[in-house]
């Protein structure tokens, strides 16, 4: 594996994940042990916050940011980025506390963002996959991402994946305060933003396995407030012919 283009941090946000994180920040520093971790945890009523202060506090390269209301991923994920941003990593990584996004494939995101801006984990190109997903689940991913790449003009086949690695120039030139979606949405967002942008962005297999402890955090809004921006993005790029700006 080459090496990543600098100082990597894996921004991790929780709400009620205390079973998971510490399995995956232990799993995810064995595959990559030089790579800092940000938890940010949403004032987590189970404790995640408080269990994260211990794991930061025995070992440096853990640090936790604490919010004060379950605000919502996209939300965390911009508190997260904020403090990247305020350090010297080169690479900041998205990753789910849950372990539907495997550590040990990490290096392969790590890899591919030497010659691309935002590497995307991607189900859905050749050697990607999905694993525990009941039918009706995995198509409504896979039915997603199809109806963004169509209406939204992008190649991109996994759209709404959560699994990435940014070069620092991708987050420090994306408008990122115009971002206001949630959920999948804001995967959408901005992944669309970046490919507006003029930026590199490449796919990577990975493969997607649903959690084993803790409830998932999907649910109808999510789905809803992704379909509804998606075809807001999607008619503003044909009346303005692809120049709109995104959000608006």
């Amino acid at each position: 594996m080459s090496e990543a283009p600098g100082p990597v941090l894996v921004v991790i946000p929780t709400y009620d994940e205390r079973e998971n994180i510490g399995p995956i920040v232990a799993r995810l520093h064995a595959a990559v042990p030089t790579a800092d971790v940000l938890i940010v945890d949403d004032n987590s009523p189970d404790g995640t916050g408080e269990l994260a202060d211990g794991m930061a506090a025995a070992d440096p390269r853990i640090s936790v940011l604490h919010r004060t209301a379950k605000d919502g991923l996209g939300a965390a994920y911009l508190a997260g980025f904020a403090h990247a941003l305020r350090g010297p990593h080169q690479v900041v990584v998205e990753m789910d506390a849950d372990g539907s996004h495997a550590p040990e494939e990490l290096p392969r995101l790590l890899d591919a963002v030497r010659d691309a801006d935002l590497v995307l984990g991607s189900r859905y190109v050749p050697g990607g996959a999905v694993r525990n997903w009941p039918a009706h689940r995995e198509w409504l991913s896979r039915g997603g991402n199809l109806y963004s790449r169509l209406a939204l003009g992008v190649p991109i086949r996994d759209i709404t994946g959560g699994y990435r690695a940014f070069r620092r120039q991708v987050l420090e030139e994306l408008d990122l305060g115009e971002v206001a979606s949630q959920g999948y949405c804001f995967q959408v967002d901005v992944a669309y933003r970046a490919v507006l942008a003029g930026f590199r962005v490449r796919e990577v297999p990975i493969t997607f396995v649903e959690r084993e402890r803790g409830a998932s955090k999907m649910s109808r809004s999510i789905v809803t407030e992704a379909l509804w921006m998606v075809t807001r993005w999607g008619v503003d790029r044909v009346l303005r012919r692809g120049r709109a700006p995104v959000g608006a």
